[in-house]
C-alpha cells in the first residue's frame, strides 16, 4: 500500500484526518462526489484497514451521524459495506462525534464511524473514524482511500448483524454523573438547581445537552435555542468561531439573565460559552478558563495550544497559573497528538486545546469533546457559586490584545505548499535583518514575530493552512492602530510574492 499513490478522484476526499465531500446538490454549488458508490467503497476501505490493523476474526463497529440532510443516505451505504464485510454494526442514529468515540470505551466496539462535516455548509458531509486509540491519522485516511480506489473487499461467509442502539442516552447519563460527582451538592441528584443555563445547539446534535444533561440536574434551560436538529441550519452557522453565532448566544444569555450560555458546533466536538454578563468566553478566553480547570491538581503542568494564541495568554498560563505553555501547530489533531507525545515522555500535560474550541483533556482520553469541556466549566461555576465567586473571576488577570485581525490570502499556483514555504523563508530572512522584529524561538509552524512599541506593539504569525492553498496571517496589537502599522510593514515584504494573493491585506489598508 505504501508505494501506491492516490489518484485525484480519491485524493479529493482527504481532509486532514477526515473524509469530506459534497453530498447534495446546492444552487450554484459543486457537483456531488459523495455518491452511494464512493461512500460504500470508502466504508469497505475502512473495513479493510481495520482488518489489516487488528487482525481479528470478528469486528463490531458503531455508526452514527449528525443532523445533516444526507446522513441517512450515507449511513445506509456505510452499514451496507460493513455488514457485507461480515462486521457487526451498532446503529446509533443521531449522535455527537465524541459519543461515537465513547462507544469504543463504554460499549467495547472495535471502532466507530461518525457521518459529519462539522460546521461546513449543509450540502457537504463526510466520514470520521475512531478506534479505541482515538481518531485516525492522515496516513490512515490515505490508506483507507487506497483500499477504496482499488475496490478491495473482505470476503465474508454472510452479512453481519445490525443492532439499533440509543447510545446518546448512556452518554448523557455519564455526563450527568460527572456533574453530580464534581459539584457534590447537598442535593446530590439536582446540583444545578438555582442555575439558569442557556444552550444554543445551532440545529446540530447538541440539543441533548440541554434536555438530557442540564434539565434533569435541576438547571433552568429557559431561553435555550435551536435545539431541534435541522440539516438546513436555518438560524446561523453552527460554529462557535462564527461571529453571528456567538452574537446569537450572547444575546440569548443576556435576554434570559442566564448564569451561563453554551454554544456547540454541529457535531459537538467544539464549544464556546458566555458568562453571566453576556461576554464571550471563546478563543483565548476559553483556553485560559480551560487551563485554570485543567491545572488544578496538575501544578506546573503543560498546556498545549495551537499557534495563534495571544502573548497575553502565554503570560497568564505561565505567570498567573504557574503552568507551562507549549504553543504548537494549528489543527486540533496536531495539538492532541503533541499533548499525547509529551505525556508519553512523562511530561505532565493535562490539556490540549485549539482556539477554535477543540479541547481535549487527558482525563477524558484526550478526546476533543465540547460537551465534556462545558461539563467541566459548569462544575467549576457551581463550585465557585458556593463561595460567591464567578467564572469570569478566574480569568480576570488575562491580558487581551487591544486589536486583532486575521487575513486569509490565497496561493494561486498548483504547488501551493512549496510556494508557501518559500514565502515564509523570504519573510524569515527579512525578519532576522530587522532589529525591531523578534522571531519567536518556540514556534512550530510558519513564522511568528513580535514587534516593539514603535513598530506596532504586537505580533504576527504567517503560516500555511493545514489543508487549503491559503496562507492565514494573524496580527495582534496592544496599541490602537498597531495592527495597521504591522500590516503596512508586512505588505512591503509580501507585495513582490506574485503567486500570493494579498488582496485581503490591501483592502484592510485602504
Amino acid at each position: 500500500m505504501t508505494n501506491e499513490m492516490l489518484i485525484k478522484e480519491w485524493r479529493q476526499f482527504k481532509s486532514g484526518t477526515d473524509i469530506r465531500g459534497v453530498a447534495m446538490e446546492a444552487p450554484g454549488g459543486e457537483a456531488v462526489n459523495l455518491t452511494d458508490e464512493a461512500v460504500y467503497r470508502m466504508a469497505m476501505g475502512f473495513a479493510c484497514w481495520l482488518n489489516h490493523r487488528m487482525n481479528k476474526d470478528s469486528f463490531t463497529v458503531a455508526v452514527g451521524h449528525d443532523s445533516r440532510l444526507s446522513a441517512e443516505r450515507i449511513k445506509k451505504q456505510v452499514i451496507s459495506a460493513l455488514t457485507d464485510a461480515g462486521f457487526a454494526v451498532k446503529d446509533c442514529g443521531l449522535s455527537s462525534t465524541p459519543a461515537m468515540f465513547m462507544t469504543t470505551v463504554q460499549l467495547g466496539c472495535d471502532a466507530a464511524v461518525q457521518i459529519t462535516a462539522s460546521h461546513h455548509p449543509w450540502q457537504r458531509n463526510g466520514l470520521k473514524f475512531f478506534t479505541r486509540g482515538g481518531g485516525l491519522e492522515g496516513a490512515d485516511i490515505e490508506a483507507i482511500l487506497l483500499y477504496a480506489q482499488k475496490e478491495e473487499k473482505i470476503p465474508a461467509a454472510g452479512p453481519g448483524p445490525v443492532e439499533q442502539v440509543n447510545f446518546m442516552n448512556d452518554y448523557a447519563a455519564s455526563l450527568r454523573e460527572t456533574i453530580c460527582r464534581g459539584v457534590n451538592a447537598d442535593d446530590y441528584e439536582r446540583p444545578l438547581r438555582g442555575y439558569k443555563i442557556v444552550v444554543d445547539a445551532g440545529n446540530g446534535v447538541g440539543g441533548f445537552y440541554a434536555e438530557k444533561v442540564l434539565a434533569p440536574l435541576g438547571a433552568d434551560i429557559t431561553g435555550s435555542q435551536f435545539l431541534e436538529p435541522d440539516g438546513h441550519f436555518p438560524n446561523h452557522i453552527p460554529n462557535p468561531e462564527n461571529e453571528a453565532a456567538m452574537q446569537s448566544i450572547c444575546k440569548a444569555a443576556l435576554a434570559n439573565h442566564a448564569d451561563l450560555g453554551v454554544i456547540f458546533d454541529t457535531d459537538v466536538d467544539r464549544a464556546g460559552c458566555v458568562d453571566r454578563n453576556g461576554k464571550e468566553i471563546n478563543r483565548n478566553r476559553l483556553v485560559a478558563l480551560a487551563a485554570c480547570i485543567a491545572l488544578e491538581g496538575n501544578e506546573g503542568g503543560t498546556i498545549v495550544t495551537d499557534s495563534i494564541t495571544s502573548s497575553g495568554l502565554k503570560e497568564f498560563i505561565e505567570k498567573d497559573l504557574g503552568g507551562k505553555h507549549h504553543r504548537f501547530k494549528r489543527g486540533y489533531k496536531n495539538v492532541i497528538d503533541e499533548a499525547q507525545r509529551l505525556t508519553a515522555q512523562g511530561i505532565n500535560t493535562p490539556l490540549a486545546i485549539e482556539t477554535s474550541g477543540h479541547a481535549a483533556l487527558r482525563e477524558n482520553y484526550f478526546l476533543d469533546d465540547g460537551a465534556y469541556l462545558m461539563t467541566k466549566i459548569i462544575i467549576k461555576m457551581a463550585q465557585l457559586g458556593k463561595t460567591g465567586k464567578h467564572l469570569e473571576d478566574l480569568i480576570a488577570m488575562l491580558e487581551e490584545p487591544l486589536e486583532s485581525k486575521e487575513f486569509r490570502m490565497p496561493i494561486t499556483c498548483e504547488d501551493f505548499k512549496t510556494y508557501g514555504e518559500s514565502v515564509i523563508e523570504k519573510l524569515m530572512q527579512y525578519a532576522e535583518s530587522q532589529p525591531a522584529w523578534q522571531v519567536a524561538p518556540d514556534n512550530y509552524e510558519g513564522i511568528r514575530v513580535s514587534l516593539d512599541h514603535e513598530n506596532g506593539d504586537g505580533w504576527f504569525l504567517l503560516r500555511l493552512s493545514v489543508h487549503d492553498p491559503i496562507m492565514p496571517l494573524n496580527i495582534e496589537s496592544d496599541s490602537m492602530g498597531g495592527v495597521m502599522m504591522i500590516a503596512h510593514q508586512l505588505y512591503n515584504v509580501l507585495k513582490d510574492c506574485g503567486e500570493l494573493d494579498i488582496e485581503p491585506l490591501k483592502k484592510f489598508m485602504e
